[in-house]
């Protein structure tokens, strides 16, 4: 065989193991980035939400005990799974004033923002919805 064939045949196999490596790599284990032994309590108000796979971001200005503001991002589930949820771009709209219960980050620092897993949401007429992802090591959701 050629050797300009060789490469013909290459290259469609190098693109989609490349492809392949870029999807698995961004997608991660709960327990490589959070610690469920740091569970946190925000209340606040969202400043920008990211409907991005493979999770979701929830960005909100969170109210501490002390009257102080801190900045979180906060994971969710993928897109699919908050919109089945009943989480969506309506409800979702900057402003909103929100809890979300979760884990905090493993790593602490907080800059730019502070960093955790969002485990649930709840909205101001009350109704609580799970907004976490099912992954590995990822607490399941409670039963009502």
């Amino acid at each position: 065989m050629k050797p300009w064939k060789h490469a013909l045949i290459a290259l469609p196999l190098i693109t989609i193991l490349v492809t392949l490596h870029g999807q698995v790599s961004a997608h991660h284990a709960f327990s490589s980035e959070f610690d469920i032994t740091k569970p946190i309590a925000l209340q606040g108000v969202i400043t920008r939400m990211e409907w991005v796979n493979p999770h979701t971001w929830l960005h909100m200005t969170a109210t501490m005990e002390d009257g102080s503001t801190e900045e979180w991002m906060l994971e969710g589930g993928t897109p699919n799974t908050l919109l089945r949820a009943g989480l969506t771009q309506t409800i979702l709209q900057l402003g909103t004033e929100i809890r979300v219960r979760g884990y905090q980050s493993k790593d602490p620092d907080c800059v730019p923002k502070c960093r955790g897993s969002g485990r649930d949401i709840t909205l101001a007429d009350g109704r609580s919805i799970f907004m976490g992802s099912s992954g590995v090591g990822a607490p399941p959701p409670e039963n009502p």
